[in-house]
């Protein structure tokens, strides 16, 4: 059993693990939280010049924009390790302190009606496409050991990323942990990589039958549809950033080990080589994937129709180097833990989505949010 990083983790550390190498980022030199993109950017890169981090880390909200709950929370870090990929295996699941309360939210009957209600608005064409979350909210009688969990989002979701990242918390402490399969981009010298997934079909446990789901999601004119509008929004807001900038004709199918997806991968070449894998990632989030379009009307749903500010759900975790190289993926099949002293009972929440199109049906957006669940769900030996 090989732990690589994780088994140096400690609380308040950021992890970020992805198919091809992990970084391990611990202590606090600077945090940068300005909510203007170029600011942001530009401060982030000056630290990193004057100071010997050698990379910032952090996560952008779902909402950044002046005046939202949250703001960008990045970090130069103290010290910095980097590794090749982890892959745990024969991991025990964690102990995970007994449920006091389950608390949906909202409740299944109401995300349901939610999910109608944006239908409506859909198809009286105020709306391309609307992403619905809900949350899960578990109690628990004592602490959460996140390291154990991270090992096993790691050995459970392999081709995914791996990630826990602080959070700023006015007491105690407040850690976002993932395995999101989804790459928001990354940048390597000129060249920047974009990865949207949107289209979703939960996994069966039998072969046959888990073919044939796959199968069913590659044909289903509503899940293509809501690909495409990612893809020509990532496309546009990509643009003008890029000298070339490579599409392929259609999706690809891929998968986590609770669900398949629809999965678009895009490369271009950058115009200024000075723009910052921060700044790209800015310019990208939120896509089309966990908000909408279009955006203004789709996040005023989001917060019309959902009962919780989705703070960092839905956000943006990475790195960033004085280069501008770095790497930023979305922060979705996550869970938030929020602990108010050191050895207290803890308050894990999850959170799950689904983009709503014209021809969603209500019900099986509920089974979508279920089987996204399943994902830390599985990892707390709670499945």
């Amino acid at each position: 059993m090989t732990l690589g990083l994780i088994a140096d983790y400690r609380p308040g550390s950021f992890l970020l693990a992805s198919p091809s190498r992990a970084l391990l980022a611990t202590g606090v030199q600077n945090v940068v939280t300005e909510p203007d993109p170029d600011e942001l950017a530009a401060k982030v890169t000056k630290l990193l010049v004057d100071s010997d981090a050698p990379v910032a880390v952090g996560a952008l909200p779902f909402d950044c924009s002046v005046g939202s709950a949250s703001a960008p929370h990045v970090v130069l870090p103290r010290t910095v390790r980097w590794s090749g990929p982890i892959h745990p295996t024969g991991i025990d699941r964690p102990a995970v302190p007994a449920v006091v309360e389950t608390v949906p939210v909202p409740g299944p009957a109401d995300h349901e009606r939610g999910v109608a209600k944006a239908v409506e608005r859909l198809r009286a064409g105020e709306l391309d496409k609307v992403v619905l979350a809900r949350a899960l909210r578990l109690h628990l009688a004592g602490p959460v050991a996140v390291g154990p969990l991270l090992a096993n989002l790691a050995a459970d979701n392999a081709t995914g990323y791996t990630y826990a990242v602080d959070l700023p918390a006015a007491g105690g402490r407040r850690t976002l942990v993932g395995a999101t399969p989804e790459m928001l981009l990354s940048r390597t010298g000129p060249v920047v990589v974009a990865n949207p997934l949107a289209g979703t079909i939960p996994r069966h446990p039998d072969p046959e039958q888990d073919r044939l789901a796959a199968e069913e999601l590659a044909a289903s004119a509503k899940d293509i549809d809501e690909h495409r509008v990612v893809i020509e929004t990532v496309v546009e807001a990509l643009r003008p950033f890029c000298r070339t900038l490579t599409v392929p004709d259609g999706p690809s199918l891929i998968s986590t080990s609770a669900v398949w997806h629809l999965s678009t991968r895009l490369t271009g070449e950058l115009i200024d080589p000075g723009i910052s894998s921060l700044r790209l990632a800015c310019a990208l989030h939120p896509t089309p994937a966990v908000c909408g379009r279009p955006f203004d009307r789709a996040k005023a749903t989001i917060a019309e129709i959902e009962p919780f500010d989705r703070g960092f759900y839905a956000g943006a975790i990475g790195w960033c180097d004085a280069d501008g190289d770095g790497q930023w993926v979305v922060g979705i099949r996550c869970a938030e833990i929020a602990e108010p002293a050191p050895g207290a009972r803890s308050t894990v929440t999850l959170y799950a989505g689904g983009g709503i199109m014209p021809a969603s049906q209500p019900h099986l957006e509920l089974a979508e949010t279920s089987a996204k669940f399943r994902t830390l769900l599985r990892a707390m030996g709670m499945d």
